[in-house]
């Protein structure tokens, strides 16, 4: 196959490529952005570790005796939940960041 040679074209947007142009932030605006993303991260964080290290490990005895369907809670959360929690975590925080970008302006 031959490559082409022809730049690709502009558009009409100065070869900046397409949509709407966003002024630049303000250090403020960023370290808030930035601490609120942070903020969010440590919060799912320590949601995934309760249930995949206190819950699954060291909660193993006391949740033993607490039944989750045919099977003791604790191997519950350190065969499954830990994972499950975890995919949803990802869901949340993109949900979550969806609507922080839209506050921030930034959003796609």
């Amino acid at each position: 196959m031959a490559k082409s040679t022809n730049p690709p074209k502009s558009g009409g947007k100065g070869g900046k490529g397409g949509g709407k142009s966003k002024q630049p932030w303000s250090q403020e605006k960023a370290n808030a952005y930035w601490r609120r993303n942070l903020t969010i991260i440590g919060i799912l964080l320590a949601i995934w570790f309760v249930v995949s290290y206190l819950f699954a490990i060291l909660f193993a005895n006391i949740l033993y005796g607490v039944p989750f369907g045919q099977i003791p809670a604790s191997f519950w959360f350190a065969q499954q939940g830990a994972i499950i929690v975890f995919v949803l975590l990802i869901f949340v925080y993109c949900w979550i960041m969806d609507r922080v970008d839209k506050e921030f302006d930034v959003n796609e």
